[in-house]
């Protein structure tokens, strides 16, 4: 860590350079810490810096102000080498309010850099948050870590006195004093936020000159307060030349899905009913009708599948999204789309459950359900996303597969992949994998149910073709002809092949990359959303001169075709999930291996030192 020391209006200032840091901005849900995080993201991101978020907030619409439960809080990563995860203990922790700091105070490392709005800790609040006694009166606190008191509110309102506004439309700009105040401390440029506010409030003059303000406030407060100081710098990391953007996983998902419709000269129609943490994907769309792309939003889980079918059975992309949940209810409707062999694919963004449970929080709990969640022999195609950016790829990926394969495809994120967000570079579109769709147009020879020999999906037919009339749904039918048949050995038959026609899509499963040594003491395997945490740790374990691998399965159902042959060139091995053990279920029968699982259900990801430990416990023991 190099430090200099500089001379600011009178005022000496340390100056260190950091690798990374993790910052949380934590305070009522009403107190704007989303929109504080996005956009110290924003700045991190034009810094160059690599990035990594954890966006978190209460369920409800308006939680009672300062409760414990209505704390919504927002952290990053950011630094100058690659960051897989948005950090396990934070380095800076901005609590608004006294539940903010109780809830979220176990967190910060000691000697971390907390900062408070005092004007928030009167006795209404400490009530609310349970404290008997202001904390920041008790002596440990400030021993245990970098505490500083700011007035923010008295500092905010001091900044826009004059402005013509009341004192609650006043007390809503606090947050970017923080802002201000945290970009100052971390040499973040105030441009990127200040060309949002002008854009965001161009219609509220006074509104936009009161964000203004009180940002350069909160900034100048640093530079000049002796309380603080010293500040860092994190310089910008080495990437991949090109375009980027801050991502997250549901406008990637988006944005894949354009790019398929784009690349297949197909429509795309989304059925959705409007579901946390899914309902961004469909208003993502909503905005870019001009590609190729349809939104319903439906009245009901049902209807919203049920017009996808039909979509699909028109010669359109028919894409449905939703959560555990909504995924119950559409269980009848998917089994008739794996029946009917449509191609149609099923977003589910996984929360918090059973039931309604944590809606706004991560989860990995759905992978069983997406598998055998359906009623009679019912299988489908799943594969998940690793990261927010990632989930561009597999969106796309789920098109090509449902519409080469004419079958249903389930894509696994989470609330964690869902709101969080890293540098994604724009591709090239015209490098992505073509998506060839072939309609059937010639009636002679034509069957409904005459399949392709390589991939067994059968032909489709846009409605109304002359000639190529014919008829599918729920009922059983005969191989080839698509007539109803009830005889045992046809269905018997039909079962299998439509579970050899998942089964082919292995041939389009590439060789498994290998994180490690190919063979070794642990095998460190993962899916979806800890890809980051996993990677963080058994790379931390590979420096320790350990022999830990890792692979991340982004293709659950069918799994890779050299999956068995890896699993067994390792000694022992360990499933990260944040469920109670599904994949390593899988794995276990499948495989007949040894797998063990590292299962937390909290709601949150899963934290990339606990999973080191692990590695360590399993490799220790016998």
């Amino acid at each position: 860590m190099s430090e200099t020391v500089a001379t600011v209006r009178g005022v000496p200032k340390k100056i260190k350079e950091l690798d990374r840091a993790v910052i949380r901005f934590a305070g009522d849900s009403g107190d704007g810490m989303q929109l504080t995080g996005e956009q110290f993201t924003t700045e991190s991101a034009v810094a160059g810096n690599d990035i990594s978020t954890l966006p978190n907030f209460p369920a409800e619409i308006r939680a009672p102000a300062g409760t414990l439960f209505g704390v919504s809080s927002f952290q990053l990563q950011f630094g100058s080498q690659r960051v897989y995860t948005p950090g396990d203990r934070l380095d800076c922790l901005v609590a608004m309010n006294p539940a903010a700091l109780k809830v979220h105070l176990r967190d910060l490392k000691p000697g971390g850099l907390l900062i408070v709005n005092t004007a928030a800790y009167d006795k209404r609040n400490l009530d609310k948050a349970g404290y008997p006694a202001n904390p920041l009166d008790d002596p440990a606190l400030g021993e245990r870590y970098r505490l500083h008191k700011v007035d923010m509110s008295a500092l905010t309102h001091e900044a826009i006195k004059d402005l013509p506004l009341n004192t609650k439309e006043k007390d809503r700009t606090k947050n970017f004093f923080a802002l201000g105040l945290v970009s100052w401390i971390y040499t973040r440029s105030l441009e990127p936020t200040l060309d949002w506010i002008n854009k965001k409030f161009s219609k509220r003059q006074d509104i936009s000159a009161a964000n203004v303000r009180v940002l350069k406030a909160g900034h100048a407060f640093g530079e000049t307060a002796e309380i603080f100081g010293e500040h860092y710098t994190v310089e910008a990391a080495d990437m991949p030349p090109g375009l980027y953007r801050a991502m997250t996983g549901n406008r990637a998902l988006a944005w894949g899905l354009l790019a398929a419709a784009q690349r297949s000269t197909l429509p795309v129609v989304y059925g959705a009913y409007p579901i946390t943490p899914a309902s961004s994907v469909l208003e993502e769309l909503a905005m870019h009708k001009r590609f190729r792309i349809r939104t319903i939003q439906a009245e009901d889980e049902i209807a919203a599948i049920s017009s996808v079918i039909g979509a699909a059975f028109g010669g359109a992309i028919g894409v449905t999204g939703s959560s555990g949940p909504g995924i119950a209810l559409k269980g009848e409707a998917i089994g008739l789309a794996v029946t009917a062999e449509l191609p149609i694919v099923i977003f589910d963004i996984q929360r918090g459950g059973p039931s309604t449970g944590l809606p706004t929080k991560t989860e990995q709990a759905d992978l069983m359900q997406a598998l055998y969640g359906r009623n009679s022999e019912s299988p489908v195609v799943v594969i998940a996303p690793a990261t927010p950016g990632d989930c561009f790829y597999i969106a796309y990926e789920a098109v090509r597969l449902a519409t080469k394969y004419m079958v249903p495809v389930f894509v696994l994120s989470d609330g964690f992949l869902a709101n969080g967000s890293e540098p994604w570079l724009i591709p090239d579109v015209n490098t992505l994998p073509p998506i060839d769709v072939q309609f059937r147009t010639e009636p002679e020879g034509f069957f409904p149910y005459l399949r392709d020999p390589a991939t067994l999906s059968r032909p489709w037919v846009r409605p109304g073709a002359p000639g190529l009339e014919h008829r599918i749904g729920g009922l059983e039918k005969q191989d080839v002809t698509g007539s109803i048949s009830y005889d045992p050995e046809n269905h018997d038959h039909m079962v299998r092949m439509r579970a050899e026609k998942v089964r082919r899509v292995a041939q389009e499963i590439p060789p498994t990359s290998i994180n490690g040594p190919a063979t070794g003491d642990l095998l460190v395997v993962g899916w979806g959303g800890t890809y980051g945490a996993i990677t963080a740790a058994v790379e931390r374990a590979q420096a320790d001169g350990k022999s830990v691998a890792q692979i991340h399965l982004r293709h659950l159902n069918p799994l890779p075709p050299d999956l068995g042959h890896i699993l067994r060139e390792y000694r022992k091995i360990l499933v990260p999930e944040i469920n109670s053990g599904q994949l390593v279920r899988v794995l276990r029968a499948e495989y007949l291996v040894d797998a063990v699982g590292y299962n937390k259900v909290r709601g949150l990801p899963l934290p990339s030192e606990e999973i080191y430990e692990s590695i360590n416990q399993l490799l220790e023991s016998t």
